[in-house]
């Protein structure tokens, strides 16, 4: 098994070390020039077309969601648990500087994922109940020519796998480890009741969270894309406002420090002697590759995962839904992660916090930020796990989705359904084990998803340019 791990470690250490990162925002960039810098330049239409219709009623036939419930499954899988422990542990590892850098290649992610949203209404095709199916495999088989359907199978491979890990257990531990140490604050003992599994003593409370989540997913998942895109349509929205609007409490309260704030992430983006305290001496490039890594973890463009929801959205136009991949990482890394950010750096601004710099970070520290603004560390143990339930919830249905489309894409539609039931059953072994190796293994599994989705938008930057082009060029799309 150690040697299982260090063979992970080493994989793990290219696929998010310097050499892929600078293809992941380098795609970025060379879309960004190929398209005229859309993100600029079409940024306010991208709103008007995407958070501007929110409300608006959209009707969708059988086998697609509306473009709302597309975006929202999307960004359910991406506002999870990178928004608050991720966020935390690159500052903590990078110092404030490194949230500069998560701005820099969400900056360059929106046009990486416009790309690939667009590539998967546009390659997408009907499957054998007439659902809408499509993502990375689908657009490198009818994009690059059949010829190239076996790099659609690798990146199937590395999904459905994924799924299992960074889309369920991963998260569904995270889930019962904040409620756990929510419980805990308010002077509930977790750990006098525990139960012998795999060798381990597991708290009840965590067997129970589990089997809840397990039955939520069970009922959500089975019902298949339409009942997900409900769910997540009524879900999404609800927790980004809860911990926007928590978030702005802090802010707003401490705005003097929150302006601090913002000069420490500012001048630690560019010091090789980071800003602030213990975090002196942080190399300029652990700044970046540290900013950089966890703002393409936290949104996920050029992963591949998104356009597999987008795929099903009964918007027929590529750019209409592909505008929605701006905003999707504009709402998640641009607002949600800076929100995070700006609250850790005013507890640590506060006293509230004294983290090890170069550490690795996580909930706790943003659970006493909240706590110390807020005048109760009971609250921000609260409002964590509340935040952290909903946002990892709605990833694992989300990712139920992506590992099922994966899975089909390699096997057919049939043995769906045996995935859906391991699916589910795993969620239970999420919620009892301590998995540090799972973490990795899954970390490792969805950066080399990336891989097979580069090449193809690479390869097809072409067709996105002039898709592009062409919309834009007439001015009846622009009404």
């Amino acid at each position: 098994m150690e040697q299982f791990a260090e063979w992970n470690g080493v994989i793990n250490d290219f696929v998010w070390g310097p050499v892929m990162l600078v293809l992941l925002v380098g795609c970025g960039v060379y879309m960004s020039i190929r398209l005229g810098f859309i993100q600029f330049r079409r940024f306010g239409f991208a709103m008007k077309n995407t958070l501007g219709k929110i409300f608006h009623k959209h009707e969708a036939g059988e086998g697609e969601v509306t473009p709302l419930q597309a975006v929202t499954t999307a960004l359910a899988a991406t506002v999870g648990t990178g928004n608050i422990a991720g966020v935390t542990g690159a500052i903590v590892a990078g110092g404030p500087g490194a949230i500069f850098w998560m701005w820099v290649s969400a900056v360059f992610g929106m046009v990486t994922k416009y790309s690939e949203v667009l590539l998967s209404i546009k390659y997408r095709e009907r499957n054998e109940h007439g659902d809408w199916v499509g993502g990375p495999m689908y657009y490198i088989k009818n994009g690059l020519g059949r010829a190239w359907k076996w790099l659609g199978a690798v990146f199937c491979v590395f999904g459905a796998l994924a799924a299992f890990g960074i889309g369920n257990m991963t998260q569904v531990n995270t889930i019962a480890t904040s409620i756990n140490t929510a419980l805990a604050s308010f002077g509930v003992n977790v750990e006098a009741n525990t139960v012998g599994i795999f060798g381990q003593n597991v708290p009840v409370s965590s067997i129970v969270i589990g089997a809840i989540l397990a039955v939520i997913v069970a009922v959500v998942v089975v019902g298949g894309i339409k009942r997900i895109g409900q769910v997540t349509q009524h879900l999404v929205p609800i927790m980004a406002l809860i911990y926007i609007l928590l978030s702005l409490m802090v802010i707003f309260s401490n705005l003097g420090l929150a302006g601090t704030a913002f000069g420490m992430i500012f001048k630690g983006a560019f010091s090789a002697e980071a800003a602030i305290g213990g975090a002196y001496g942080i190399m300029l490039k652990t700044i970046i590759q540290k900013g950089v890594a966890r703002g393409v973890f936290s949104n996920e463009a050029g992963m591949g995962s998104a356009p597999i929801a987008h795929a099903a959205s009964s918007e027929s136009d590529p750019v209409r839904q592909g505008l929605y991949g701006i905003f999707e990482v504009f709402m998640d890394t641009i607002v949600i992660c800076t929100m995070t950010s700006l609250v850790v750096l005013i507890g640590y601004l506060r006293g509230a916090i004294a983290p090890e710099w170069s550490g690795s970070g996580g909930t706790p520290l943003v659970s006493a930020s909240f706590g110390s603004a807020l005048g109760s560390t009971q609250i921000g143990a609260l409002i964590v796990a509340v935040a952290i339930s909903l946002f990892a919830l709605s990833t694992v249905l989300s990712w139920s989705l992506y590992g099922v489309r994966c899975f089909e894409f390699l096997f057919g539609i049939g043995p769906t359904k045996v995935y859906k039931w391991v699916f589910v059953v795993v969620i239970l072994i999420g919620s009892t084990l301590k998995m540090q190796l799972v973490w990795d293994i899954a970390d490792t599994l969805n950066g080399l998803m990336s891989i097979p989705n580069l090449i193809a938008l690479f390869a097809l930057s072409g067709v996105v340019a002039k898709t592009t082009k062409e919309f834009f060029g007439n001015k009846e799309n622009l009404v």
